[in-house]
């Protein structure tokens, strides 16, 4: 494609599909790309430059509508009022998109438009392959192409150890890194996932070393980076904000902060797709509608180690209330409530006057 204007975005992930669709809203304004979102305004990038703007009234009232919000990684037509302020007119519905759910049942946009997620996980105290399975659920159901980095395997004497548990443990489509994220040869490791016009998000907990990596990949000290708790190997808070930062080459990295808690949004099949291995097995057992629970003859319980299979369980458990409406949910409450008071009644009785 020979056009100036698809060069210029070309390096911040502007791509035929994302073009085709900017062209279908036949909207007038300029292309850009949200590298931040703020508390009013997003910060945006039109390949050259970035700037400030605020997005219309009329776009947050259709965004709140549809239960939908700016994220990082979007891209959006902008025009300049007569005072020379920028404003977002219209959001290009993304490609991707990443979203967890709050305890309430609403959806938060992480972060949209990327075609790689690098899941980091530190080979310390940060340690949990329940929480990389968490991980994979979410960005496989998204159509996004997952990879997982394990960092510090320069800190910890038996990464091989844990890298072979890993690797035993996920399925075997899903690429695993172990990396010292400092090291600038992790580049060359990396480099797969960052050709021209892709764009990669790092995701993971608080100390996992998402903002080293970041400054590795960038080849300078652009995110702060802080230290963990020598006791959990957990990190403080350093990235605030989930950054879109372009990289020499050609493509973009989004930097996350670490997500203090992972709720999945999606359902069975979604589930279904990302444990393909329970799935699979479970076409042995014995019983056609079997839980994999104290049914005898269950093949699953055989062949899939316990802790994948509880943490498949507890997914399933969360797609089903995340299911419910909001008549279900306050029926759910109130039969809690009252399970509640009955048993704090017997406990009353028991003890006596």
């Amino acid at each position: 494609m020979n056009d100036p204007l698809f060069d210029r975005l070309r390096p911040i992930g502007f791509n035929p599909a994302i073009a085709q669709r900017v062209a279908a809203l036949g909207v007038d304004g300029v292309p850009m790309r949200v590298t931040e979102v703020q508390r009013e305004s997003v910060l945006l990038h039109d390949g050259i430059d970035e700037h400030f703007a605020r997005p219309l009234p009329g776009l947050l009232r259709v965004l709140a509508v549809e239960r939908l919000s700016l994220a990082t990684g979007d891209w959006v037509v902008a025009r300049r009022d007569p005072h020379g302020a920028w404003w977002v007119h219209v959001r290009v519905e993304p490609l991707t998109s990443l979203a967890r759910r709050h305890d309430d049942g609403t959806r938060q946009a992480l972060v949209s438009n990327v075609d790689t997620a690098l899941l980091l996980m530190g080979l310390d105290g940060d340690f949990s392959p329940r929480r990389i399975e968490r991980y994979l659920a979410l960005v496989q159901a998204a159509g996004v192409g997952p990879a997982v980095v394990l960092t510090k395997r320069d800190l910890v004497a038996d990464a091989d150890a844990a890298y072979e548990r890993l690797r035993e443990r996920l399925p075997r489509a899903v690429a695993l890194h172990a990396v010292d994220a400092r090291n600038p040869a992790v580049r060359d490791e990396l480099r797969p996932y960052l050709d021209a016009g892709q764009t990669v998000v790092l995701l993971g907990s608080s100390g996992a070393g998402k903002s080293t990596l970041t400054n590795t990949l960038l080849g300078a000290a652009v995110q702060a980076a802080g230290g963990v708790r020598a006791d959990d190997g957990r990190g403080r808070h350093t990235t605030r904000a989930r950054t879109l930062l372009p990289i020499a080459g050609g493509a973009c990295l989004i930097d996350t902060p670490g997500l203090r808690g992972l709720r999945l949004d999606l359902d069975q099949a979604a589930i279904d797709a990302s444990f393909g291995d329970i799935a699979q097995a479970a076409a042995g057992c014995r019983f056609r509608d079997c839980t994999h629970g104290d049914e005898p003859g269950c093949v699953v319980r055989e062949l899939i180690a316990p802790d994948r299979l509880k943490n498949y369980r507890k997914l399933q458990r969360e797609a089903r209330r995340d299911a419910l409406t909001f008549l279900e949910r306050r029926e759910q409450r109130a039969l809690w409530k009252a399970r509640s008071r009955a048993a704090q009644a017997r406990m009353k009785a028991k003890r006596g006057p």
